[in-house]
């Protein structure tokens, strides 16, 4: 099985792009983030032409999330919203059930700085993801489980270009990766792309200004989130940087994972 997950920084804007990942790589599950679309613009019948049913919570102008499952695999029970976010709204949460592995689509709020609000909302996002994820492990305990996305956090220094000036920042702070390894130990999940490279250092993300991106200038912000279970059947777990270039690209590039499941 191979699980992508993406940030598009808008769907609708992206979707040639969009196409083009599903074409090249046809995968089983694919997880958005950034979708930018109203319940009515969100376009799942174009997706439905490429072979792909979505389960979707979209927002509006801002966040909204999406799973696309791959025909002949099913959607089941699909879940829109996430307990616990004190702007639910924004739309930065869902989760379905494809090839029996319950995958979550997370968009996590940025928090902005430190002595921000949103800081502290951001906090509370990844608690109510923590306890999220215990419940799910509980409710389908013969299911594997993958939560996938934007998580608006550097695991460790190695996944910033350079962490030093980003002291006193978001994304880096002891809170936001407290934060992160409470999701994972709470749902019992490694974080794929590092099991796999324990020492390479590779980011998703590349600010649009500066060139950023042709000169290394990243972090590693989006993550998927293995179930401890399935960890013996991870065969590879890559950037495609290809995505990031050309024809109006998006901030981020995808990561694909390939599970020897299903």
């Amino acid at each position: 099985m191979l699980f992508v997950t993406w940030n598009v920084n808008s769907l609708r804007a992206r979707l040639p792009r969009v196409a083009e990942l599903l074409a090249r790589h046809c995968p089983d599950v694919v997880a958005l983030q950034e979708t930018k679309c109203t319940d009515a613009s969100f376009p799942a019948s174009e997706l439905a032409e490429l072979g792909y049913e979505s389960v979707h919570n979209s927002g509006g102008q801002w966040s909204g999330v999406a799973l696309l499952v791959r025909r002949p695999l099913l959607v089941k029970r699909p879940v829109l919203g996430l307990d616990g976010d004190t702007a639910p709204a924004e739309a930065r949460w869902c989760e379905a059930t494809a090839g029996g592995i319950r995958f979550v689509s997370a968009y996590v709020p940025n928090g902005r700085s430190l002595e921000s609000p949103e800081y502290d909302r951001k906090l509370a996002f990844m608690d109510a993801a923590a306890k999220r994820a215990a419940a799910i492990r509980g409710a389908h305990a013969d299911q594997g489980l993958v939560i996938a996305g934007d998580f608006n956090v550097a695991p460790a220094d190695c996944d910033v270009y350079d962490p030093r000036p980003h002291v006193g920042l978001t994304h880096v702070s002891g809170a936001e990766r407290d934060a992160l390894a409470t999701i994972l130990a709470s749902g019992s999940l490694i974080d794929a792309y590092r099991h796999l490279h324990p020492d390479q250092q590779q980011f998703t993300w590349w600010d649009y200004r500066a060139g950023s991106f042709h000169k290394g200038i990243g972090m590693r912000i989006d993550l998927t989130l293995v179930a401890r279970e399935l960890a013996g059947g991870l065969i590879a777990c890559d950037i495609d940087r290809d995505f990031r270039k050309g024809f109006k690209p998006s901030d981020h590039a995808p990561l694909l994972t390939w599970l020897g499941v299903g």
